[in-house]
């Protein structure tokens, strides 16, 4: 029986170093070692994310045979019938699922049901909780005349050597690997910069 580990964080801030150690040590106790991590970076409220697709994937071809997860909210927190979609997916297919930090003895049988089914609103609810308090700061920080979102790794004083690059026939990508940064920070940058450069 192939066992995988399935690893989700919601920032690239965050990693998922915790997670990984706590499914390994909770996979040797039962003898087993993971074949296969799944690992994404993606927030959970919604179960369109590559990583959790290529892996129910790979449960419905039965080349896994035990998921384990940290917590059953990694898995889904967008509601009870998300959560129990992946789930009665796994069950279907053969595939057993481990939760390493709920304690859970097993998520079978009509108890597991109950189990997973109040794990996966406190989940919901949490990240209702969540958007709300982001929407109260982000209103807060907009009133105080503050601007939302991490600042921008190019600023205007950037513009003129972007548009310089542009002009001696650089591409985007080369732009952006001359000064160290994503291709779409470049992009959107160029964008402003004409369109200020148009208006002046």
């Amino acid at each position: 029986m192939r066992s995988v580990g399935y690893l989700r964080v919601s920032t690239s801030g965050q990693d998922t170093a915790a997670q990984r150690a706590a499914i390994e040590a909770a996979a040797a106790a039962r003898g087993e070692s993971i074949a296969e991590w799944f690992d994404e970076v993606r927030g959970g409220h919604s179960l369109a994310r590559p990583e959790l697709k290529r892996l129910r994937e790979a449960v419905a071809k039965r080349q896994v045979g035990r998921v384990y997860v940290f917590r059953l909210d990694r898995l889904a927190r967008s509601g009870v019938a998300d959560t129990f979609r992946v789930i009665d997916q796994f069950r279907a297919h053969g595939c057993d699922l481990v939760t390493v930090a709920d304690g859970l003895p097993s998520v079978v049988g009509p108890w597991g049901d109950v189990v997973i089914a109040v794990l996966a609103a406190a989940a919901e609810i949490e990240l209702g909780a969540l958007r709300e308090r982001l929407r109260v700061a982000r209103e807060r920080l907009e009133r105080e005349g503050g601007k939302w979102g991490r600042p921008s790794r190019l600023g205007r004083d950037d513009w003129p050597l972007l548009l310089e690059l542009q002009a001696k026939g650089y591409s985007v990508r080369k732009i952006a690997m001359a000064v160290k940064v994503p291709r779409a920070t470049v992009s959107r940058a160029l964008i402003a910069a004409r369109a200020a450069h148009e208006h002046r």
